[in-house]
């Protein structure tokens, strides 16, 4: 599921806020985002050849940190930052699917089919592993071969000197450029929710790593191709202005009314698939933290077992969010909880766990100074842009981290099976 997550949120949702951002060398901030998703890769990647299991993340983090309050808050962040893209690819569907008729300014209805979407990922999660695992394969082929059409023709069409191409490119704002990496790299990180396969694919020891690399190449070549397709279709205002449909807004001229409507239909095909398929490492993610007794449970009486109260709370917390949010808040708090979340696993894996799974400090190094870089220009370009988006941040961040430890300390005696965070651990 991991590369069709990726392409699902990074593509349709994001390119139009990285380019609004970046300029007309926004295809240079989809390389930088593959370069540091590429560093950070490597932690997971030895981690998860170490200790292939089910339990992604929270077997790293709970490998590097132990039971304790930063394991429980950095897997928190990550569920949330996977709610967060839940939202903001199924505000993104909206957009598409009501943009044919001129209504994806519609305030209300955007939210009302964003909300839709949700609940039907909710129901296809709900009806069991299988439909999940079936629905997800197809769609991801679909897409993948879509969007891949979808660029190539556009670029045939548009040719490689038109759009924003055209404009004059300077790194006279090489803050705001460095700052649109940060989008990037949400646009990526998919593949993070390959880590919980262990449990089900084939000699995982060698593959889930294999896996992770071929996803990660693949968003690569599927990014850069559409990057030049839209910035050869439309200038650099011209994506601003249709930065939550750009792809849709891109086909048109360069394929005509064909390609539009082609666009579209891929839009939503993506964007649905993307929704179910987080909702579900989401659930299963939150399931194991809850049975490894890291975070509180109720049931608030509703019946049925963990993993099917975890997709209740999964999906109103990601319909409250797409709701109430734009899209670009939406993406700058995933992008600041994932950050976290990903410097942590980096630090853990370099204090701890190098020698035992062989990692090179130099390289966990780099992957941490890496984030800590656009962490920093992302911040200080959106206090300029937006500053209640950062506060919004630092308080979310920070209520989780209070939140954990307040609970844990008042169960500093409950037993807990670390166990459950590895999964079918092999």
């Amino acid at each position: 599921m991991g590369t069709g997550v990726m392409i699902g949120a990074g593509i349709f949702a994001l390119t139009g806020q990285i380019a609004e951002l970046a300029g007309p060398l926004f295809p240079l901030s989809f390389i930088a985002g593959a370069l540091v998703t590429s560093l950070a890769a490597y932690s997971y990647i030895k981690m998860s050849n170490r200790w292939p299991s089910s339990g992604g993340i929270a077997m790293i983090l709970q490998k590097a940190y132990g039971p304790g309050v930063v394991t429980a808050s950095a897997s928190i962040l990550m569920a949330l930052s996977m709610v967060i893209n839940e939202s903001l690819v199924a505000r993104t569907f909206a957009t598409y699917a009501l943009r044919p008729f001129g209504l994806e300014s519609t305030g209300w209805l955007v939210s009302a089919a964003a909300l839709a979407l949700i609940v039907f990922a909710y129901l296809v999660n709900a009806a069991g592993n299988k439909s999940v695992s079936g629905f997800s394969v197809v769609m991801s082929a679909i897409k993948i071969g879509g969007i891949a059409l979808f660029a190539v023709a556009a670029i045939w069409a548009s040719g490689i000197s038109g759009g924003s191409f055209t404009q004059p490119a300077a790194l006279t704002n090489f803050e705001a450029l460095l700052a649109s990496v940060a989008f990037s790299i949400l646009a990526f990180k998919g593949f993070t929710t390959i880590t919980n396969s262990g449990g089900e694919i084939v000699d995982p020891h060698r593959n889930v790593g294999r896996t992770i690399i071929i996803s990660i190449a693949v968003c690569i070549v599927v990014y850069l191709l559409v990057a030049v397709a839209v910035g050869s279709s439309l200038t650099i205002p011209q994506i601003a202005e249709a930065r939550d449909y750009s792809l849709a807004a891109a086909a048109r001229p360069a394929l005509g009314e064909l390609g539009f409507y082609f666009t579209v239909a891929i839009a939503i095909a993506a964007t649905t698939s993307g929704v179910i398929a987080s909702v579900f490492a989401v659930s299963r993610m939150l399931t194991m933290l809850t049975e490894m007794k890291m975070i509180p449970h109720s049931h608030f009486g509703m019946s049925g077992g963990i993993r099917s109260h975890m997709l209740v709370y999964t999906v109103v917390i990601a319909g409250t969010l797409a709701v109430l949010f734009d899209l670009s808040r939406i993406a700058s708090l995933g992008a600041f909880f994932y950050l976290i979340m990903d410097m942590l696993v980096h630090w853990g894996v370099f204090r701890r766990l190098r020698g035992e799974v062989g990692a090179r400090a130099s390289i966990l190094l780099a992957a941490l100074a890496a984030d800590a870089v656009v962490l920093v220009a992302f911040t200080w370009v959106k206090l300029k842009s937006d500053p209640a988006v950062v506060a919004y941040a630092v308080l979310g961040i920070a209520a989780v981290f209070l939140a954990e430890w307040i609970y844990l300390a008042k169960n500093a005696n409950t037993p807990r099976d670390s166990s459950k965070s590895s999964g079918k651990d092999t």
